[in-house]
């Protein structure tokens, strides 16, 4: 039994709850130091009828939708496998509501591991069901680790719209999948491994996806996914997965980021600078889940996803600093530094997609600096556009998802700080210190053509060090719900 708390430190029931508890629940929630701040908890054991069972009682705050996600994301942590737990925390409440907190526990219930007894031949799901004004309760949802091969199909077929449980499902699965996929390791997340799993996604959700090899990127003029996958064993690809719905008008490009491990390459990153690095590919990650949701979600949008997938090692063929490389449509670009490569291979991308797809919109997401942290943190993403109005709707779909974003400055006078004397321009700015952020959103804006465009910073954001509300530790999905309610709320 889950029984809200509010931001006061109340507790939602009457005199029933406390024959159940046998002690008045205010005596428990004083007991328990609950003052009613989302997502706190506590438990204790009572005798309903027969049966002993536990009750959690669960913060819930200010009942926003971002104190609802936050206290699904701990309800979703409590449950064990086989358990069903009634909460009656969102009972008569807008959909919106609904849909935040059920979200919530579908993602903090998510797991990862690799460890030999974490393998459960019938592993029984938890079920939550939410107690609504119906005549029976209306079931959350089975929860618990989606596999990378049902992630994508979790919740069934297409959402109708206004279900804000289906809808809930679909973007918890989508999220699950974004999440298998960096967490992941690198022994196995080769550029061909990520190809494979997303035309598996595309077989699924019902996309077209086309793969580019190692021969046909060097052939088509790709030099920047080339060059930064040239040190590896395991070659590069670039991933095109296509949606293209009945009477589209818009067409929105979304790019990300696949590196599925990086060194640094022959400028090698420290031990600990490396230890996160299955998950440099995030962006990707991303890419591939918010397709994988398009068709079920009825995005009424033609969306194309491109993932930018190589490994930046270091070895005898590896690219050098001071090589000067041809990004695809004819751009030179001077190399000053081989761990600046997700600019080189997202360069690729956007040129291509400018050039190839005419689209309405592009944008990036990545994990590309490491200054993003240093200005945010990881509670936000850094937002850079060349459209006031795009900015203005990825911040409020970031808002309304829970994946926050903060505009950051297109300087005009940081770009000639990647001006370089034998090439178009230059990779990372010769001078210390200087805005690496902006100065590569700046390279990236070059490469993006004249449409709308946005870059996503999500070099933290991306990554989470511990369990925290609707978040688990490890890759966070971060970029999948708000690309999500971005397309979903984008005009006809």
């Amino acid at each position: 039994m889950v029984v809200p708390v509010g931001a006061g430190g109340e507790a939602a029931g009457d005199s029933a709850l406390d024959a159940v508890l046998g002690v008045p629940a205010s005596e428990v929630l004083a007991a328990c130091q609950l003052t009613g701040k989302a997502g706190q908890t506590a438990q204790v054991v009572a005798q309903v009828g027969q049966a002993t069972t536990r009750v959690a009682f669960l913060g819930t705050g200010d009942r926003s939708a971002r104190a609802l996600r936050r206290a699904g994301g701990e309800l979703g942590r409590m449950l064990r496998p086989g358990d069903r737990a009634v909460a009656a925390v969102v009972a008569g409440q807008p959909d919106d509501q609904v849909l935040a907190f059920a979200e919530g526990i579908l993602l903090g219930s998510y797991r990862y591991s690799e460890k030999s007894s974490a393998e459960v031949k019938d592993y029984k799901t938890a079920q939550v069901h939410l107690l609504a004004a119906a005549p029976s309760p209306t079931e959350a949802g089975a929860v618990g680790r989606p596999d990378l091969s049902s992630a994508a199909v979790a919740t069934g077929g297409l959402v109708v719209p206004g279900d804000a449980i289906g809808e809930a499902g679909a973007i918890a699965a989508a999220v699950a999948l974004a999440r298998d996929l960096a967490n992941t390791p690198s022994i196995r997340k080769s550029p061909q491994w990520l190809a494979e799993a997303a035309v598996a996604v595309a077989a699924q959700a019902g996309l077209t996806a086309r793969v580019w090899t190692e021969t046909e990127l060097g052939d088509e003029g790709f030099g920047g996914i080339t060059a930064v996958g040239s040190g590896s064993a395991r070659p590069p690809r670039l991933i095109q997965l296509s949606y293209h719905p009945p009477g589209a008008s818009r067409h929105l490009v979304l790019i990300g980021k696949g590196i599925t491990f990086d060194t640094g390459g022959l400028s090698l990153k420290p031990n600990d600078g490396m230890k996160a690095m299955k998950t440099d590919m995030a962006g990707g990650g991303a890419v591939i889940a918010v397709m994988s949701a398009v068709a079920k979600l009825g995005v009424a949008h033609q969306v194309t996803g491109l993932i930018a997938a190589a490994e930046n090692m270091p070895s005898g063929s590896a690219y050098r600093p001071g090589d000067v490389i041809t990004q695809f449509g004819g751009r030179t670009v001077e190399v000053l530094n081989t761990d600046a490569e997700g600019r080189l291979v997202l360069a690729d991308a956007l040129a291509y997609a400018d050039v190839m797809l005419a689209p309405d919109v592009l944008v990036d997401v990545a994990t590309l600096t490491g200054a993003a942290r240093i200005a945010l943190g990881s509670t936000h993403a850094a937002l850079y556009s060349t459209s006031d109005q795009l900015a203005a709707a990825l911040v409020a779909a970031g808002e309304a998802s829970g994946e926050r974003l903060w505009r950051m400055p297109l300087v005009p006078e940081y770009r000639e700080a990647l001006d370089s004397p034998v090439a178009d321009l230059a990779n990372i700015t010769r001078a210390d210190g200087q805005a690496g952020s902006i100065t590569a959103a700046l390279f990236l804006r070059e490469f993006a053509g004249a449409c709308a465009w946005a870059h996503l910073d999500i070099a933290a954001a991306a990554r989470s060090g511990s369990d925290d509300g609707e978040l688990t530790a490890g890759a966070t999905g971060f970029g999948t719900r708000l690309l999500l309610r971005w397309l979903l709320d984008q005009p006809a």
